[in-house]
């Protein structure tokens, strides 16, 4: 089966089951879905799309933000979604990188505003009347392009992340069976669509089992748990930023989750205190995975059958294979610590258009990650830090997500990041910034004393500042690049 051909699937066994819902349009059936695909992917065949074709889609979450993506998969295209905060700048430079030769966006005067590539708005798309004719599993390849997913830009430009058919297909395969997802299941996406964690594992994995999805507005942890009451999902997927704003909630907020059978966390490490804490309070069982956009998202998870060892991102996926290697590309044993790399069907087909960058990164059909991490003796992987992130002091080598963790020992923390900050004897040094729970006033000196316990003297940050708010990338991400530019200024 090719995911071209789901709507039509879909709507042929069961055309008035629940598909998908948002604040804009409510609740669409099967049938509704199909409908939509097929007027969409009528008018996008207007503007000349075809097989080979890339679409731009620049929506906030919004159900039509899927529909688009199936109607460019009906026609052969692949689809790139753009983050809609990003600036004129950031859009046009993902528009042409990606040869997208149309852009659907949201507003009919931003679709009047250029010629390359042509602007179709939502209103236009929701007054077209023609049907593109049914999609058909076999006129499809799954090697073809159905994604291209744009890295967050952590280092030079945004490099575009090619995915299969054949890649999306496993990954929501594999999460359909990890998750144990049936026609019963109903995801709350939260996370945003223009990232791979959104589509696949919020949207595509339900769909594909026969279950349905919501898609929330803008996140907030005021309203959350009111969306999880009124649209009663069995799970959803978030990242540790999101279980902190949520653990911080008053005490009086008790809200009803017993539809939820579980949550899942990804995107960056999440410290065992919160995860106990939101687990304790809120009463849904978290599960931590990890991946990356060039691994078709996930590559690991703690096994909801089974042993889940709170603090590690779990076991090898099916299919997937998980290793660690020395600065040689030397595999180590157990318990040593390297860089992270994966081998399976889900690794990318490459950088768009980067073949010397793609071949740095795919050494032998191994994804080198850029994370560093351990394996104990049962498989399970343990994420030391980000290779770029690790700080050398004097010659020492720290990972600033050990003195993160230490941090978040402490019960007013809410948020915790540590960088290197350039020293002239040193080389580097680390220093913290802290964000509090209700705005608790906590004194560096208590921090520090914390820490003292339990990590070595060259492994204290030289500075610890208190902020109001950690800073995100548009995934949710702890931005440290922005960090980095404050650690400039940064004093006692």
């Amino acid at each position: 089966m090719h995911f071209a051909a789901l709507p039509d699937i879909r709507a042929g066994g069961f055309p008035t089951n629940p598909c998908l819902a948002d604040d804009n349009s409510g609740s669409i059936t099967n049938a509704e879905f199909l409908d939509f695909v097929r007027k969409y992917a009528d008018r996008l065949s207007e503007a000349g799309i075809g097989v080979g074709d890339v679409v731009a889609v620049m929506l906030p979450n919004r159900l039509e933000l899927i529909v688009t993506l199936f109607a460019a998969w009906r026609l052969g295209a692949a689809a790139t979604p753009i983050d809609p905060s990003s600036t004129a700048a950031e859009s046009d430079y993902q528009l042409a990188d990606s040869r997208a030769r149309v852009l659907v966006c949201a507003d009919e005067r931003e679709a009047g505003q250029a010629d390359q590539p042509q602007r179709i708005a939502l209103a236009e798309l929701n007054r077209h009347e023609g049907r593109g004719g049914a999609a058909e599993a076999t006129e499809f390849s799954n090697d073809a392009l159905a994604l291209i997913i744009y890295t967050s830009g952590t280092t030079g430009r945004p490099k575009g992340v090619e995915l299969t058919h054949a890649n999306i297909m496993v990954m929501a395969e594999t999460m359909v069976a990890g998750m144990r997802l049936t026609a019963e299941d109903h995801s709350l996406l939260i996370l945003p669509l223009f990232h791979v964690n959104g589509i696949v594992v919020s949207v595509l994995s339900p769909l594909l089992a026969g279950g349905r999805a919501t898609v929330a507005g803008r996140f907030s942890p005021r309203t959350f748990f009111d969306r999880v009451e009124a649209a009663r999902p069995t799970y959803f997927s978030a990242v540790p930023a999101i279980y902190a704003m949520l653990s911080a909630l008053p005490a009086e907020i008790r809200p009803d989750t017993s539809s939820v059978r579980f949550a899942l966390c990804g995107a960056a490490p999440m410290p065992v205190e919160l995860l106990t804490r939101f687990e304790e309070r809120y009463a849904i069982p978290i599960y931590e995975g990890y991946g990356l956009s060039e691994g078709t998202c996930a590559s690991t998870g703690n096994p909801l059958d089974g042993v889940r060892k709170p603090g590690t991102v779990g076991l090898a996926l099916p299919g997937q294979e998980i290793a660690i290697v020395d600065s040689d590309g030397n595999f180590l044993s157990a318990g040593s610590v390297g860089e992270v790399v994966v081998k399976g069907p889900t690794v990318m087909r490459g950088y768009l258009g980067r073949p010397e960058e793609t071949a740095k990164v795919i050494v032998d059909g191994w994804l080198h990650t850029g994370d560093i991490g351990r394996m104990d003796a049962d498989g399970y992987l343990t994420l030391v830090d980000r290779i770029k992130d690790m700080i050398i002091r004097g010659g020492e080598n720290i990972y600033p997500k050990e003195i993160e963790s230490a941090i978040y020992t402490h019960p007013q923390v809410l948020e915790a990041a540590v960088i290197g900050r350039p020293h002239p004897v040193y080389g580097e040094v680390p220093i913290a910034f802290v964000s509090y729970r209700d705005g608790a006033a906590v004194e560096p000196e208590q921090i520090l004393e914390l820490l003292r316990k339990s990590l070595a003297a060259y492994k204290l940050p030289e500075l610890i500042v208190t902020v109001d708010e950690i800073p995100k990338n548009p995934v949710g991400k702890i931005d440290k690049r922005i960090l980095r530019r404050r650690s400039v200024d940064a004093t006692l």
